[in-house]
This record gives C-alpha cells, sequence and structure tokens, in this order.
C-alpha cells in the first residue's frame, strides 16, 4: 500500500492508495483504516466479511465505509489489477464550500447505517457499469443466439442434402428445418441466461461458465444416442449439438472475461 498526499482544494489530505493483483487478499487493519472509505478506482473488489463469507463484489466507481463494519479483508476475484483510494473521514465526511463560514457535514444517521451492512453501494456510476456489463452481456449472447440457429439450421440442411433423413423411431417423422433453430434458440439463451447469472454473481464467472456449458453439451449428446436412430441420423444429431456450443461457448466465455477484468 502507498500513501500518496492529494492536494485540495483548502490543503493537502494524505490518500491512501491500494493496488491488489488478480487474486490477491488485504486485510483490513482498523488501526490504519480508522473511519476511512475506499472508493474503487480500477477493475473490481470483493469485499470478505468478518465471519469468512464473502462480500458483495465492488466495480469501478464503487464505495463503501469501512469504519465500524463487518469488512475484515479486501480480495480482488479477476485476473487483472485492481485498485483502490482509501480516503480518510477528514476527506469524506465534511464537502468545503467556497464561503468561509459554511460546510456541508454528512450525517451520522447516514454514516451508522452504512455499519450494519459492513458496505454501502457506492455512487452511481458502479451501479450504472454494473448495469451495462449485464445488458452488453445479454446483447452479446442475443447475437450469438441468432448465429447459432443460422449455422445449425444450414448444417442441418446440408446434412439433408447428403441423405440424412433425421427420422426418429419414436415419432416415426423427420425433424423438420424449423425445429433444429427453435430447439437452439431456446437452449441458447438459456446459456446467455446462465452466463449473466455468474456475471452477477459469481467472483470466477468465466471459468465458472466453461465448466457448466461444457458439461451440459456433454449431457446433450446422451439423446442422440439412445434415439434408435439410423447411424447417419445419430452422427448427425451429434454433430447438430456441437455446432451452436462451438458457437456460443466461446463467445459468452471472451465476453464475460473482458467484463470480468
Amino acid at each position: 500500500m502507498a500513501r500518496a498526499p492529494a492536494r485540495g482544494r483548502y490543503g493537502v489530505v494524505p490518500v491512501r492508495a491500494l493496488a491488489l493483483r488478480g487474486g490477491a487478499r488485504v486485510a483490513v487493519v482498523a488501526a490504519e483504516w480508522c473511519d476511512a472509505f475506499g472508493v474503487v478506482t480500477r477493475g473490481r473488489v470483493q469485499l470478505e466479511l468478518r465471519d469468512g463469507e464473502p462480500g458483495p463484489v465492488l466495480g469501478r466507481d464503487a464505495g463503501f465505509w469501512l469504519h465500524g463494519t463487518g469488512v475484515r479483508a479486501l480480495r480482488n476475484p479477476g485476473r487483472r489489477t485492481a485498485r483502490v483510494r482509501i480516503l480518510p473521514r477528514a476527506r469524506t465526511a465534511t464537502r468545503q464550500s467556497p464561503h468561509p463560514h459554511a460546510s456541508h457535514p454528512m450525517t451520522e444517521d447516514a454514516m451508522n447505517s452504512m455499519k450494519d451492512t459492513g458496505a454501502a453501494a457506492g455512487p452511481a456510476p458502479g451501479q450504472t457499469s454494473r448495469t451495462h456489463r449485464l445488458r452488453g452481456l445479454a446483447g452479446t449472447g442475443l447475437v450469438a443466439t441468432l448465429a447459432a440457429m443460422v449455422a445449425t439450421t444450414l448444417a442441418a440442411a446440408l446434412a439433408q442434402a447428403t441423405g440424412v433423413d433425421f427420422e426418429v423411431p419414436d415419432g416415426g417423422e423427420s425433424i423438420p428445418l424449423f425445429g433444429f433453430a427453435v430447439v437452439t434458440g431456446f437452449f441458447s439463451i438459456v446459456g446467455t441466461l446462465i452466463a449473466v447469472a455468474l456475471l452477477r454473481w459469481s467472483a470466477h464467472p468465466a471459468a465458472r461458465f466453461v465448466w457448466t456449458a461444457v458439461s451440459l453439451t456433454a449431457i446433450s449428446l446422451i439423446p442422440p444416442l439412445l434415439s434408435g436412430a439410423n447411424t447417419a441420423t445419430t452422427t448427425a444429431l451429434l454433430g447438430l449439438h456441437l455446432v451452436p456450443a462451438m458457437v456460443m461457448i466461446p463467445t459468452l466465455t471472451r465476453s464475460l472475461r473482458t467484463r470480468t477484468d
């Protein structure tokens, strides 16, 4: 941790600058950070509570109190270095006015209301940043879903052109092309929702998404093998399960990593 004096309008106020490498953890020392307010200036920081449970993950421009709260450590859940500015109470509690006899002290009720939760959601820009990340990931998932539907339908049409009948013994009818598009779209949207949920609540969303998506893809290969269809149809169905996976998994994983770092 480095201490850097920040020159304000009315003098010099010491500010602690904290850099956390990927996966790093630093304990909150009450004697050093008494009455302090933290602001995330880069990356993401997860608060660790006194009972050892993981607290909320805060993004850029989010702020949190350290005085009298249940925060015992700060941790960087991402891969890139995160930065936090620790401001003393003298700088955060009172905002000076240009008028020599006027000031705007922060009320004790506002400070005390944050002691029960261990952290307070920071300025609106932090919440807006998180909302933009979630919406951006959802938009990426929608575009990838459309691409997966088109790719799967074209692959099914190509298989039909080579003589694959897609006839399943249970129904006795061939699977129509629009059926491949509908099923692909449904499960691609489910995959996007899983990615959004992991970005919102998981400390390692990209890694957990890959593990979840690959596992679900492997499970989806079981029904074609048990369908009783001829070899050509079974082989084609297995391939058509992999086509959307090859579109959705890399796209969403890359998007999760971009929005996590």
